[in-house]
């Protein structure tokens, strides 16, 4: 470390030898600065590599836990483990009212031990800025008041970690407050034009809309759920943005869920978000990141032979594979340009037993959150991956699980009458008599996936 002005430092050196039968020895330092003004401790323990023989594996860390942390106004250190932490973009929802625009957003998700301190929300008149800043602390929603109506303005998402730097931004998202209205509703029983397939009877008035947009896959399915069910499915395009447009009947509180299916029928993890709706106005969320699809081609691979992980993203994206270990991996690879993936993993570093992958996707700054893990064995034999099936019955949510989800919805429709949307559901996944009681709930226990 060069040493600047009158500082005086006194270093401390603690080595240590590591002696191998079949390599020369190797010599590792961890030192200690100290001056009059500051104390930088265990900047450095061994070289960051990892080292092997027949007796010892070695890996290296690093001691800094904290990304810029100094208490000098002459100097920064800017090191450690946390340098460049890895989070997730929010995905930001807009609603338009009165002289103010109202914001909600995903929190934001932190990996190796880092999470969010908090949030600031920018605010311009022009696409791209320059942006007014606004802190709102740690939470997931703010009003801005105060605007011109029918003007449009840009607004973004930064998120902070616990030293006030900003390690994640959102994709800009844009509104234009407008004066209170009274909603113009479809009457009852007229005709409408042209549309998808439906029941008979009265059409559902509409009085508000919630826009959707982000990316998925090229060409791939988005399912949209309202409370666990599918109300809106579109198609991503050759790039893997997405829009879609729903209409509801009603305003108040909504959580949305969206999934994304692959080219060979993988399904994502689900992105949920929870939103208010204001009659009358059109709530847009953007920034939606689908996390990526993940598979292997083995259960069960015998130790030293590879094992293939592979999925879909979004094309030309930075992919990090978690490898769950006794210490975890990450490898990062590229997906290619109809957004595939794949890693021939040497199982040779794991130890036997159950272990799991899972991926994350980063492109033009934003950070999709993880996929749901996938999992396999080490063992002294290799078993191939058959094919996933869905449970026959029980899956609500058409997520090829029944778990905790499933029940809750369920349990929402617990000795109430059905409605026309669920009463297929019930049809079809349940008992089909019409509705929701233990019998019921016994049919999600033997299919019950957890």
């Amino acid at each position: 470390m060069p040493i600047h002005g009158k500082s005086r430092i006194r270093l401390w050196k603690i080595s240590v030898f590591f002696l191998a039968l079949v390599t020369p020895s190797f010599f590792a330092v961890a030192d200690e600065y100290i001056s009059t003004s500051y104390r930088v401790l265990e900047p450095v323990i061994v070289p960051a590599n990892f080292s092997t023989s027949n007796n010892f594996q070695l890996w290296s860390t690093v001691g800094e836990v904290g990304e810029g942390a100094s208490n000098s106004v002459s100097f920064q250190v800017g090191a450690g483990f946390l340098r460049y932490p890895i989070a997730s973009s929010p995905a930001v929802s807009t609603t338009a009212g009165d002289s103010q625009v109202s914001l909600s957003w995903t929190a934001s998700q932190g990996y190796l031990g880092w999470t969010p301190s908090g949030y600031n929300v920018g605010k311009s008149t022009a696409s791209g800025g320059p942006y007014s800043f606004t802190s709102f602390g740690n939470v997931t929603s703010a009003v801005m008041s105060s605007l011109a109506n029918g003007t449009t303005y840009y607004f973004i998402v930064l998120v902070k970690d616990i030293f006030g730097n900003i390690v994640a931004t959102s994709t800009q998202v844009s509104s234009a407050p407008v004066a209170s209205i009274i909603p113009v509703v479809n009457p009852p029983g007229g005709s409408g034009g042209g549309g998808g397939g439906g029941g008979g009877g009265p059409r559902p008035s509409v009085i508000a809309n919630v826009q959707f947009s982000g990316r998925a896959y090229p060409m791939s399915k988005v399912n949209i759920l309202e409370d666990g069910q599918i109300v809106l499915t579109t198609i991503a395009g050759p790039d893997s943005n997405f829009f879609a447009d729903l209409g509801v009947s009603e305003g108040g509180d909504y959580n949305f869920s969206l999934y994304g299916e692959d080219k060979n029928g993988l399904r994502s993890s689900l992105f949920s978000f929870p939103v208010f709706i204001t009659t009358g106005a059109t709530t847009k969320i953007g920034g939606i990141f689908i996390a990526p699809t993940i598979s292997v081609d083995k259960s069960e691979v015998k130790k030293g032979d590879n094992i293939a992980i592979f999925g879909q993203s979004t094309p030309q994206a930075e992919i990090t594979i978690n490898v769950n270990s006794e210490s975890n991996i990450f490898v990062k690879k590229q997906s290619d340009k109809s957004g595939i993936y794949l890693l021939n993993f040497d199982s040779s570093v794991l130890e036997l037993g159950s272990h799991s992958a899972k991926s994350k996707a980063a492109v033009d700054g934003e950070i999709s959150q993880f996929s749901d893990p996938v999992g396999f064995k080490v063992s002294t034999k290799t078993v191939s991956a058959g094919v996933k099936k869905c449970p026959a019955k029980g899956d609500l949510n058409n997520d090829c699980k029944v778990n905790l989800v499933d029940f809750s919805i369920a349990a929402y429709w617990y000795k109430q009458p059905l409605n026309a949307s669920f009463g297929k559901i019930e049809l079809t996944h349940l008992n089909g008599d019409g509705k929701i009681d233990l019998i019921d709930f016994s049919i999600m226990a033997y299919y019950w996936t957890g």
